[in-house]
């Protein structure tokens, strides 16, 4: 029985996938608010950086009020650069601000707004920084809480910036991720980290 439950569940997630970092690697992060995305590239750039990677996150959430100095401070305590313009409220324009710099580094982990709800503004600003940001991989954060509505939200953001994979984060309550992982299953985008 346990074996028919586990070749059921990996027919429904798919085979677990290892992350093969290239030459230059490009994360974008993906997600509604709260779902935990700046804390996660905090424990993404950390697990990177001690493995030998050079490191690097560059904030473009110009809508949350104080998530670039959110994304500095945990960044600034691993010693990880996290390039940010708070004063900016433009994503595309902070890319390009910082462009150059960036190219010092093997892995950028991009940190992008959220909404409340899906909405069109926030899609057409995913689509946009995605198209000039190239990334190599696009993980959609979705905490393991969340229930019905992911699947929706999956198929948005896999229209957007096909999703490569899924983060799940808050696993450590009493909730057992059955929303993100029907998400998984609808987008075809395996469980990456959680």
């Amino acid at each position: 029985i346990i074996q028919l439950l586990h070749d059921e569940l990996l027919n429904l997630l798919g085979e677990k996938r290892e992350i093969q970092l290239q030459k230059n690697n490009v994360f974008l992060m993906v997600g509604l608010y709260g779902q935990g995305k700046t804390t996660t590239i905090s424990k993404l750039a950390s697990y990177y950086s001690k493995r030998g990677n050079k490191v690097c996150s560059i904030g473009l959430d110009v809508h949350r009020p104080a998530a670039s100095e959110q994304l500095k401070q945990l960044c600034d305590k691993l010693n990880i650069p996290a390039f940010i313009a708070p004063e900016e409220k433009n994503p595309l324009k902070i890319w390009k601000k910082f462009e150059l710099e960036l190219k010092k580094y093997n892995l950028i982990i991009i940190d992008t707004a959220g909404r409340d709800a899906l909405s069109d503004d926030l899609i057409k600003e995913i689509k946009d920084i995605s198209k000039l940001t190239k990334p190599t991989e696009s993980f959609l954060v979705m905490s393991a809480d969340i229930g019905q509505s992911a699947k929706k939200q999956a198929q948005k953001f896999k229209e957007a910036c096909n999703i490569t994979g899924v983060i799940i984060t808050k696993m450590d309550s009493t909730a057992k991720a059955g929303g993100a992982l029907t998400a998984c299953a609808e987008v075809k985008a395996p469980v990456v980290f959680i």
